[in-house]
């Protein structure tokens, strides 16, 4: 995880978790499980892991030392607000990230909406 800027009141923290924290080379091989038919939460269980494997403290933990306790947050899984939330983080508005179902991502669109929760 990284803090990718400050501005006024603002601050964004990017958290490098690549493949919903698998890590790249087991996204790798989830990626081609999904070219073979699966969604991206079957590919994942079939490599072992859980759905979700990330973890949100050390980013926390960072928004916290910072002096923040209530925050906007960019994002459409309410399970990171949850995670957050257990760290003495209020998230006080959930700013929704807007994507436009096409050929190529309805498909992965409608697992994350349908097996994972997000609000899309």
């Amino acid at each position: 995880m990284r803090m990718v800027a400050e501005a006024g009141k603002g601050v964004i923290v990017y958290m490098k978790q690549e493949g919903r924290g698998i890590g790249l080379e087991s996204k790798i091989r989830a990626y081609k499980l999904q070219e073979s038919g699966l969604d991206t939460v079957q590919a994942n269980l079939k490599l072992g892991y859980p759905i979700d494997l990330r973890e949100y403290g050390l980013g926390a933990q960072i928004l916290t030392d910072l002096g923040l306790e209530k925050i906007c947050l960019l994002t459409n899984n309410p399970k990171k607000i949850i995670g957050l939330d257990g760290y003495g983080l209020e998230v006080v508005k959930q700013i929704p990230i807007k994507v436009t179902p096409n050929e190529h991502n309805s498909s992965y669109l409608e697992t994350k909406r349908d097996k994972m929760g997000h609000l899309l």
